[in-house]
C-alpha cells in the first residue's frame, strides 16, 4: 500500500538556530528525519518541500511553541495543519534509547500520532500576547528597581560619616530625590567621599528612571486589560495584575480549554484526591500556572478581608471541620470557575463580532 495516500504526522524538536523534524506514517513508522533553520525559509522548506512530500500532513507536535517554537508556530498556522504542544518527554523510554535531537524529534512526532503528553498551544498572535510581552518587562523592571533600591542602601551604610549622616532620617523617596540633586565633582572620582557621591547619584537615577518605565507599562497593561475583560477588572477584588496574569494564563485563544474544570486544573486549584483507607480527603494542586495560581490566591485574600459573603462561606466550612487551608482552596476553585465564564463570555463575545464583520 502506498503511504502516499494516507496522512502523515510530524514532530519538531526546537532549538535557537536548528529545529530537528521526523515524520511517521498511520501505523506509527518513524519515515524521516531531518534539520532546518528557524527562519520562515526553513520552516517553508520543512513543511512544504520534506512533510508533504510524504503524504498530507494531519498534525505536528511541536516542543516550546513559547520560546524556541514560537516563530514556527506563528508559520503553521496560516496552513489548514492541526498543531500540537508537546508537553514533557516519555521518561521511561529517555532512559531506554538515551536522548539526542533526532530521537526527541521522533518522540514529539509518536507523541502527536498517540494524542499523549500533548496540549493545544497558545495562539500568540493577539492582545493577550502583547499584554504578556508587556508584563514581562515590568516584572523585569521591578526587579532591576529593587536592586537599585539595595545598592543605594548599602552603599549608605559603608559610606563615609560625612555623606551617611545626613541621609538616615529620610524615607524613600526624599532619598532618591535627595541623591539625583546632588552635583559632585566628575573629575575628581579618585577621592573615596567623591566615588560614593558618583556612584549614589547614578543609582538613584536609574531607580527614578525604572519607577517611570513601571509606571508607563501600568497604564498600557490596563488598557489592554479594560479593553479585553471589563468584567473581570469588574470582579470584587481582582486587580489589574491578577487579572492581567488570568488572561495570560488563558491566552488568546480560550477556547481551546473545554470546561472550568480544565481551567482549574490549568490553574492548580483543581482538588487533588489524597484518600487511603478509611480517610477520605483532598489536596492542594502543586502543579498547573503557579503565576494563575497566585494570582487567584490573591484575589481570594482580598475577598476574605472585605466580601462579608466570603468570610461566611470560611466561617462555614471551619466550623464543618476543614483547615483554613482547606477552605482557601475551595475559595479559589469558585473564583476559577467565575473567572472561566468570564473568559468565555468574552471569547463568544470577540467571536460574534468577527463573523458579523
Amino acid at each position: 500500500m502506498d503511504d502516499n495516500h494516507h496522512g502523515i504526522v510530524g514532530g519538531v524538536d526546537t532549538h535557537k538556530d536548528i529545529h530537528f523534524a521526523a515524520v511517521v506514517d498511520t501505523y506509527d513508522r518513524v519515515l524521516a528525519s531531518n534539520s532546518f533553520s528557524t527562519t520562515r525559509q526553513g520552516y517553508k522548506s520543512m513543511l512544504m518541500n520534506w512533510m508533504q512530500s510524504f503524504g498530507e500532513v494531519k498534525r505536528i507536535g511541536i516542543e516550546c511553541t513559547g520560546t524556541y517554537g514560537a516563530g514556527l508556530l506563528r508559520y503553521l498556522q496560516q496552513f489548514d495543519v492541526e498543531i500540537l504542544e508537546v508537553t514533557s518527554p516519555d521518561k521511561m523510554d529517555r532512559r531506554r534509547r538515551g536522548k539526542n535531537d533526532t530521537i526527541d524529534a521522533e518522540n514529539a512526532a509518536h507523541a502527536a500520532f498517540a494524542g499523549i503528553r500533548t496540549v493545544t498551544p497558545k495562539t500568540r498572535d493577539g492582545m493577550v500576547e502583547s499584554l504578556r510581552v508587556l508584563k514581562v518587562c515590568r516584572k523585569t523592571a521591578i526587579a532591576a528597581r529593587r536592586i537599585a533600591l539595595q545598592m543605594i542602601q548599602m552603599n549608605i551604610i559603608s559610606a563615609p560619616e560625612s555623606i551617611r549622616e545626613p541621609l538616615r532620617a529620610l524615607t524613600r523617596m526624599q532619598l532618591i530625590r535627595t541623591l539625583v540633586t546632588w552635583r559632585p565633582d566628575l573629575g575628581g572620582y579618585r577621592n573615596i567621599s567623591t566615588a560614593y557621591k558618583i556612584a549614589l547619584k547614578s543609582l538613584a537615577r536609574r531607580y527614578l528612571e525604572l519607577h517611570d518605565e513601571i509606571a508607563d507599562r501600568d497604564v498600557m497593561i490596563s488598557a489592554i486589560v479594560d479593553e479585553l475583560a471589563p468584567d473581570l477588572i469588574a470582579g470584587k477584588a481582582i486587580g489589574y495584575e491578577s487579572a492581567a496574569q488570568l488572561l495570560i494564563t488563558a491566552g488568546d485563544n480560550p477556547d481551546r480549554l473545554k470546561s472550568e474544570a480544565s481551567f482549574a486544573a490549568l490553574c492548580g486549584v483543581n482538588p487533588i484526591p489524597a484518600s487511603s483507607g478509611k480517610v477520605n480527603r483532598h489536596r492542594l494542586n502543586r502543579g498547573g500556572d503557579r503565576a494563575a495560581n497566585s494570582a487567584l490566591h490573591i484575589i481570594a485574600i482580598g475577598r476574605l478581608r472585605t466580601d462579608n459573603k466570603t468570610k461566611e462561606y470560611v466561617d462555614k466550612s471551619l466550623t464543618q471541620g476543614h483547615t483554613k487551608l482547606e477552605a482557601l482552596r475551595c475559595l479559589k476553585r469558585y473564583i476559577a470557575r467565575e473567572v472561566y465564564y468570564i473568559l468565555k463570555k468574552r471569547n463568544n463575545l470577540i467571536n460574534s463580532i468577527q463573523i458579523a464583520a
